[in-house]
C-alpha cells in the first residue's frame, strides 16, 4: 500500500503508465482523456504520471476488464486454461463459473477437478457452488444428490464464492426443507437465481428467500418484473439463449435505469466466442441498440463487480485492481491489449501453454451404456394425438403440441418434419430410455447424438431413422462421450469429449476446428440456421426450463410438473 500511495502522490514511478488515453469512467459514465498509473496489481492513480514503462494510448480507450456474471466453462467443451485463451483475447478478465455439469456427472471429484484446473489460467474464475445436483428428481445423473452437508466443507475454500443458480424455483417457493438448508448455508454469500417464467407472488417469494440474481429473463416484460422485484438482472447472450436484444430494446424504449443490469453468456461455444465475441459482443450489441457506450461498458464491468460485492474491481480508478483493456474502437469494442492484475497478457506465451495431463480413470471413463437395440427405440403411434416437443429458434425453451404422428404398423415412423428424440441413461444406473417425437430440428437421412445433455448428461440423440440413431449412440459409447453424426449407416463426424463425456482434453483450436466441421455436416443434413445443432440438442432433457422435456424416464411437462 505504501508504494501505491507514493505513486499516487507523484513521489515514485509507476510500473506502467497508460498515456493520453480516453478513460471510460464508470462512476460518472463520462469518457475523459487522462493517464492511468499502475503499480503492482493495482491502479495507483489517474492524472499526469510517469512510469518505468509507458504505453501510448493516444486515440484509444481504456476500459475495465469485462466480467461474465454467470457461465458454465463446460459449455465451451474445453478445460479452463483453453477457455481462458479465447475469453481473455476478447477482454473478459473475470468469470463467475458454475461447474454443475461436471458435478452432475462426477460429484465431488468433478468439483475438485475444476477447483484445481482454474489455477492454471491467468483469468480470475470465481466458482459458484452447484446448488441443484441433480437438477430435479425426475432424471438420472451420475453423482446422485448433493446436499447442504456435502457443500459445507467448501465454505472454507476461498475459490468458492457463493451458491450457483437455484434452479429448483418451485421448491424454493414451497419452502422445501432441503433447499432451505442450502440457502441458509450460503445466506452470507451471493446466491444466484434461475426462475424462467416465474411471476407474481411466487417470484416475490423466490426473492424473499434470499436469491440475489436472475438470468433467465427472455423478454422485456419478464426482465422488468424481475428488476422491480429487486433482483440483479444478468442479461444473457449465449450460443442458444439470446435474450439481450429483446430485453434491451424494451429498456431503451422505456428509459429504464441499467444500474442493476449486467451481462452473462451462460452457455457459449468456442466457435461463437471466436466468431462473434464474448462479453465484448454484449457491449457491442447494447451500443447498437441505443445504450450509451459508457453505460454499456459499465454494465460489462462495474455493475457485475458490485453485484458480487467485489469492491476493488470493475473500474478504472485509484486503488482498483489493474484489470484493464485498451480499446481501439469504442463502439466496435475492438480489444487491442489486455492487462490482468497489472501485467500485460502475452497471448503468444499463453497460447503455447499445454493442458495438464488427465490420467484419472474416473474422469475419463464415464459413459456406461446399457445394451440397446432398435427395439428399445420404438415408440407406439396410432391415429391418437400425442405430445410433441417443438424447438424454439434462438432459445433453450421448448413448446409442446399435440400431433398425430406418422406411423407404420402402429409404430412412429420418423421423418424430416417429425424427428425421433431419445434420451438414454449413461451413468450405469437405471439404464432407462425415453423416446418422443420432436419438431424443428429437421434432420434428414441421419442422426446426431451427444453425451452433453443438461444437466444429468445422459445420451441424447435425434434423427429420422433408428439405424443411424443407434449407430451414433454406440459410437459415443466407444469414444467415451462427445458429439457424433451418423448418416446412411456411416459415422460422418465425431468430436470426442473424453473428460466426463462433456469436456475435451485437446486444445481449443482442435475442438473448434472439429466443431466447425460438425456444424457444416449438421446443416447439410437439414438442421436450420435458426437452431444451434449442438446446443439445442444438449438442452432437450433440461427439466427446469419450460415447456416439454425428454428424460431417460420419459416425456415430462415442466408446466404441469408431471410425465405425459
Amino acid at each position: 500500500m505504501e508504494n501505491l500511495i507514493h505513486v499516487a502522490n507523484g513521489k515514485a514511478l509507476a510500473d506502467i503508465v497508460l498515456k493520453n488515453g480516453y478513460v471510460i469512467n464508470v462512476f460518472t459514465e463520462e469518457i475523459i482523456q487522462t493517464d492511468v498509473a499502475i503499480i503492482g496489481n493495482r491502479i495507483a492513480a489517474l492524472g499526469d504520471y510517469e512510469g518505468k514503462q509507458t504505453i501510448d494510448c493516444t486515440g484509444k480507450y481504456i476500459a475495465p476488464g469485462f466480467i461474465d456474471a454467470h457461465m458454465h466453462i463446460e459449455s465451451a467443451m474445453v478445460t479452463p486454461l483453453e477457455f481462458s485463451k479465447y475469453a481473455l483475447a476478447k477482454g473478459t478478465t473475470t468469470v463467475f463459473a458454475d461447474p454443475h455439469e461436471l458435478v452432475n456427472v462426477l460429484g465431488q471429484k468433478g468439483l475438485d477437478f475444476m477447483l484445481t484446473s482454474i489455477e492454471e489460467t491467468p483469468m480470475t474464475t470465481h466458482i459458484m457452488m452447484p446448488s441443484c445436483v441433480p437438477a430435479t428428481d425426475i432424471d438420472t445423473n451420475g453423482a446422485g444428490e448433493i446436499l447442504a452437508a456435502d457443500m459445507a466443507p467448501y465454505l472454507e475454500n476461498k475459490q468458492v464464492f457463493g451458491l450457483a443458480e437455484m434452479m429448483r424455483f418451485d421448491d424454493v417457493v414451497k419452502a422445501d426443507g432441503k433447499i432451505l438448508d442450502k440457502l441458509t448455508l450460503f445466506k452470507n454469500q451471493i446466491i444466484d437465481g434461475h426462475a424462467p417464467g416465474l411471476t407474481g407472488k411466487p417470484l416475490q417469494a423466490y426473492r424473499a428467500a434470499g436469491i440475489d440474481t436472475e438470468h433467465e429473463a427472455e423478454n422485456y416484460e419478464e426482465a422488468i418484473e424481475k428488476l422491480r422485484a429487486g433482483f440483479k438482472l444478468l442479461i444473457r447472450e449465449g450460443s442458444a439463449a439470446r435474450n439481450l436484444e429483446a430485453i434491451l430494446k424494451g429498456f431503451v424504449e422505456h428509459d429504464i435505469a441499467l444500474d442493476q443490469c449486467m451481462f452473462c453468456t451462460d452457455d457459449k461455444h468456442l466457435e461463437d466466442i471466436e466468431k462473434e465475441g464474448h462479453i465484448d459482443f454484449c457491449v457491442r450489441k447494447a451500443i447498437a441498440l441505443g445504450v450509451p457506450a459508457a453505460t454499456a461498458y459499465k454494465m460489462a464491468s462495474y455493475n457485475a463487480a458490485r453485484a458480487y460485492n467485489l469492491h476493488n474491481l470493475g473500474a478504472v480508478g485509484a486503488g482498483y485492481l489493474a484489470d484493464l483493456l485498451i480499446i481501439d474502437d469504442l463502439d466496435q469494442v475492438s480489444v487491442e491489449l489486455v492487462i490482468k492484475n497489472g501485467e500485460i497478457i502475452d497471448f503468444d506465451q499463453l497460447n503455447s501453454q499445454n493442458i495438464a495431463p488427465v490420467s484419472d480413470a474416473d474422469l475419463l471413463n464415464s459413459v456406461k451404456l446399457p445394451k440397446i437395440n432398435q427395439e428399445n427405440l420404438e415408440l407406439k403411434a396410432d391415429n391418437t394425438p400425442v405430445k410433441v416437443i417443438n424447438l424454439v429458434a434462438q432459445s433453450i425453451l421448448t413448446r409442446g403440441s399435440e400431433e398425430i404422428l406418422p406411423s407404420v404398423d402402429g409404430k412412429f415412423e420418423a421423418n424430416r418434419d417429425f424427428n425421433k428424440a431419445c434420451v438414454i441413461e449413461r451413468h450405469g444406473h437405471s439404464g432407462g430410455i425415453g423416446v418422443s417425437a420432436i419438431k424443428g430440428y429437421n434432420i434428414e437421412n441421419g442422426a446426431i447424438a451427444t453425451s452433453v445433455s443438461h444437466d444429468a448428461h445422459n445420451i441424447t440423440a435425434v434423427g429420422d431413422n433408428d439405424a443411424d440413431i443407434l449407430l451414433a449412440v454406440k459410437e459415443l459409447d466407444r469414444i467415451q462421450g462427445g458429439y457424433v453424426i451418423a448418416s446412411k449407416g456411416e459415422i460422418v463426424a465425431a468430436l470426442p469429449l473424453e473428460l466426463a463425456g462433456i469436456i475435451s482434453i485437446q486444445s481449443g483450436k482442435t475442438v473448434q476446428a472439429q466443431l466447425n466441421k460438425m456444424v457444416a455436416h449438421a446443416r447439410a443434413l437439414g438442421v436450420p440456421e435458426s437452431i444451434d445443432p449442438f446446443m439445442a440438442l444438449s438442452f432437450i432433457a433440461l427439466t427446469v426450463i419450460p415447456e416439454l422435456r425428454l428424460t431417460d424416464n420419459g416425456l415430462y411437462d415442466v408446466n404441469l410438473g408431471q410425465f405425459v
